[in-house]
C-alpha cells in the first residue's frame, strides 16, 4: 500500500464515513488471561465511545511507510488450506460473527504477543464501497463498482494513569485522584487484505508497529504467517556492513560522503512519489558506482549483498540515510551538518595528521555566542 491508499481509509474513520459493521474486543492482564469480552454492531456504540475508537484506528494506519507501516507478503505455503492466509480469509468472510473463530484468533495473538502487561485486542470488519474517479481524478461515489471487504486488527496497551491529586468539584476540595485502567494508543496492528490499487489483494497484509525495532516476529510468523522484515535499524546496519565489506581499505571519507549526497538526491526526487523509493541489489549497485567505488572492488559486491541481504530483498532509501542531517563522528567530537552542504567538510592531511577542515563563512556561533 502507498501513502494515498492508507490515508483513504484513514479516511472511514469518522462518522460520516463510518463502513464499519462490527467490533469485538478482548482485555488481558499479564498473566494472558481474558478478563473481559465485546462483541456488538459498531454503530451500536455511544458516540463519545465511537470517536475513541476512531482515534485508535487512525493510529493503526499512522507513521512512516517501511517503518511503522510494514507492507508483508505471505509465502505460497500460508496461501494454501490450513494457513494463515486462509485463517484471516475465514475470519473476513465470517464477518467476525462466527465466535469461534473470533476466540481462537485471540487465543493465537495470546499465544503469540510478547508483552507482560494488560492489553486490549480489538478487532473490526469493515466493508468501504470504493467511489470510481474521473479521468480528472475526481470521485464517482454514485460509481462504485469495488467492495473492498476487510478487517484490522489493533492491539493496545492497557496502563494504570499516574498518581496525582484532583479537583472534585462534588466535595470542592483537593484530593488524591482515583487510579483508573486507561486504553492507551496501539502499539501493533494489521490491516488484511491490503487495500492496493484500491481493491482488496489477499496476498498482501499491512503491518503496523509503533516502535520500529520491536516488530514481535512471532506474532509476524506465527499469527499473521509472513515473512519477518529487516527492521529499519536492521536495513541501516546491513548497509553499512555491505559498504564496508565491498570497499574494505578503500573505504575513504570521499567516497560515503557521495553515497550520502547521491541517497540525498534521489529522496529528494523521489518525495512527491506516493510508494517509498526502494533499492533493490542493482539499485545499490549503481549507487556505489556513481558514488566513486572502484570496478575492483566491485567483483565481490554480488557475493556480499546475496550473503548478507539475500537476492530478493530490497532497502527503504529513508532507512538507509539520514534525509535531515550529515553526521560525521570521532571518539570524541561529533559534527552534524544540513545534508544539502556536505561539501562544507572534507578531509585533509595538516601536520602529518588526518584532519577534518569545516568551510566557514563570516557568521560563526560557538554556544550561542558568535564568534569575530
Amino acid at each position: 500500500m502507498n501513502k494515498k491508499e492508507v490515508l483513504e481509509i484513514r479516511k472511514q474513520f469518522t462518522p460520516e464515513n463510518c463502513a464499519i459493521t462490527r467490533i469485538c474486543g478482548c482485555y488481558v492482564d499479564y498473566e494472558k488471561e481474558k478478563k473481559v469480552e465485546l462483541k456488538k454492531a459498531f454503530l451500536s456504540l455511544p458516540e463519545e465511545e465511537a470517536f475513541k475508537y476512531f482515534d485508535i484506528f487512525k493510529h493503526t494506519l499512522s507513521g512512516t511507510l517501511g517503518k511503522n507501516l510494514i507492507n508483508m507478503g505471505f509465502p505460497l505455503d500460508q496461501e494454501l488450506e490450513g494457513g494463515t492466509q486462509q485463517t484471516l480469509l475465514k475470519l473476513r468472510d465470517s464477518k467476525l460473527e462466527d465466535d469461534l473463530l473470533v476466540e481462537q484468533f485471540y487465543d493465537n495473538v495470546i499465544d503469540n504477543y510478547d508483552y507482560a502487561e494488560n492489553y486490549y485486542i480489538i478487532l473490526i470488519h469493515a466493508v468501504y464501497d470504493v467511489p470510481g474517479k474521473s479521468s480528472d481524478g475526481l470521485e464517482m461515489f454514485d460509481a462504485s463498482d469495488t467492495v473492498y471487504d476487510h478487517i484490522m486488527c489493533s492491539i493496545c496497551p492497557v496502563n494504570l494513569t499516574k498518581a496525582g491529586l484532583t479537583y472534585n468539584a462534588e466535595t470542592n476540595n483537593i484530593e488524591d485522584r482515583i487510579r483508573d485502567w486507561i486504553v492507551e494508543a496501539p502499539a501493533k496492528g494489521f490491516l488484511f487484505p491490503a487495500f492496493n490499487d484500491r481493491a482488496s489483494d489477499i496476498h498482501n497484509i499491512l503491518y503496523y508497529t509503533k516502535k520500529p525495532e520491536e516488530i514481535q516476529p512471532d506474532l509476524i510468523a506465527n499469527v499473521l504467517g509472513s515473512t519477518i522484515p529487516l527492521t529499519a535499524n536492521d536495513q541501516k546496519a546491513t548497509f553499512q556492513a555491505i559498504v564496508s565489506d565491498t570497499l574494505g581499505e578503500d573505504c575513504g571519507y570521499e567516497v560515503v560522503r557521495n553515497i550520502h549526497d547521491n541517497i540525498f538526491e534521489m529522496l529528494e526526487e523521489s518525495k512527491e512519489a506516493p510508494e517509498p523509493l526502494e533499492l533493490s541489489k542493482p539499485d545499490v549497485k549503481r549507487l556505489l558506482e556513481k558514488s566513486g567505488v572502484p570496478q575492483e572492488k566491485m567483483e565481490s559486491f554480488d557475493q556480499e549483498f546475496e550473503e548478507v541481504v539475500g537476492e530478493k530483498k530490497t532497502f527503504l532509501a529513508s532507512n538507509i540515510a539520514n534525509a535531515k542531517t550529515f553526521q560525521i563522528e570521532t571518539p570524541d567530537v561529533i559534527v552534524k551538518v544540513n545534508p544539502e552542504r556536505s561539501d562544507l567538510v572534507e578531509t585533509r592531511e595538516i601536520d602529518g595528521r588526518r584532519c577534518l577542515v569545516i568551510a566557514i563563512d563570516d557568521h560563526l556561533e560557538v554556544n550561542g555566542i558568535e564568534v569575530r
